[in-house]
């Protein structure tokens, strides 16, 4: 990761939402991503009424948790617990006969103005969550490419035009600049500077955008000698939509510049440059385990149009000065941007990258 300092770097504008097109349903369907389900995204917008949800200091929160009429309580109650089955266990309903949906949130803030569901256990008070959203076909791209290109796994379901995505645990990134970086010392410098440099390289190759601090979260796992660390995404709205290039570098958002210094501070660039090499080596890595899922997923996407052409032009134009490969500038899809990413590491590294796929 270069020594640059991050800028203003924003989305120009709301990005529109994309149906999911005949052929990526059908890619979710072979996957057994796209199922029927009990209860859609529409259905749970018809609540009555809203409290203001606030966090444990009393302060509000960007939640509403919203109230449905009693009459619909108890069917819609075991249709969330299915759609939780479904989402962990593959719809064994014999498994979560003991669990309860204690609340419903709503947020109208983002593109996907999603649903927070919390499922806790009777036995136990063990709780979990996950989201109920508007299906979004570069939401949708983003979540897959996380699956199969991230050291990451990813559950979720598609119905129609509902999304149903598994909670991230973590500790969202702007809590973790303001309350741990720098303040933990079970948390050595050199661990968050190298997980920054994996972060930021995973997202550029895979052209996830948008990875201000609140967008991503740190995991944190203790070990023997050393706590490790992660850094997830998630959220995955802005999935190959810009056609500015450090739009897909986290490294340069402002939000993100207490991390970034921190990094710059503790990594020499000989280093920081064995970290993008190693990362770049286990995408390709997870690319060829996942060939065919992902060649099939990177066909369906060179034809969707998510992003608009002008936009495609400018990030190819950019890739192309960046790698200093002219085969970029014969893209004309986000999707054919990101298996020239593959192809342009590939060339670096020497390892077999996606092959064409041109599904019957």
């Amino acid at each position: 990761m270069a020594a640059n300092g991050p800028n203003h770097l924003l989305p120009t504008h709301r990005k529109p939402s994309f149906p999911i097109s005949v052929d990526l349903r059908g890619y979710l369907r072979r996957y057994k991503r796209e199922r029927e389900l009990p209860l859609t995204y529409d259905r749970l917008r018809a609540f009555h009424e809203v409290i203001p949800l606030t966090d444990d200091a009393g302060r509000p929160t960007l939640w509403d948790t919203v109230i449905y009429d009693a009459s619909e309580m108890p069917a819609l109650n075991e249709a969330l617990k299915e759609v939780y089955a479904w989402l962990k266990v593959a719809g064994d309903l014999s498994v979560v006969g003991h669990l309860y949906v204690d609340r419903v949130d709503f947020c109208t803030f983002g593109n996907s103005t999603p649903f927070r569901i919390r499922i806790v256990n009777a036995y136990n008070d063990n709780q979990d969550y996950f989201y109920v959203k508007k299906a979004d076909s570069s939401r949708v791209y983003g979540l897959e490419l996380e699956h199969l290109l991230s050291p990451n796994r990813l559950n979720f379901i598609t119905h129609g035009n509902t999304l149903v995505e598994e909670h991230v645990a973590g500790i969202p990134g702007d809590i973790f600049i303001q309350h741990w970086l720098g303040q933990r010392p079970e948390l050595k410098p050199i661990r968050v500077a190298k997980e920054l440099v994996k972060f930021n390289e995973r997202c550029f190759i895979r052209l996830l955008g948008d990875m201000r601090s609140y967008n991503f979260v740190f995991v944190f796992t203790p070990d023997f000698e050393e706590a490790q660390l992660r850094i997830r995404a998630m959220d995955f709205d802005q999935q190959s939509f810009d056609g500015r290039k450090n739009f897909y570098r986290p490294q340069f958002f402002k939000d993100n510049s207490p991390l970034v210094r921190f990094c710059t501070k503790h990594l020499r660039p000989e280093t920081a440059h064995q970290y993008e090499r190693e990362e770049q080596t286990l995408i390709l890595q997870r690319a060829s385990l996942a060939s065919e899922r992902l060649g099939l997923l990177l066909h369906d996407m060179a034809h969707d149009p998510i992003s608009p052409p002008e936009k495609v032009r400018t990030l190819r134009e950019g890739l192309a000065e960046y790698y200093d490969r002219t085969d970029y500038l014969r893209c004309e899809s986000m999707g054919a941007l990101i298996r020239q990413n593959l192809e342009s590491i590939r060339r670096d590294i020497g390892r077999p990258v996606v092959p064409e796929l041109v599904p019957e």
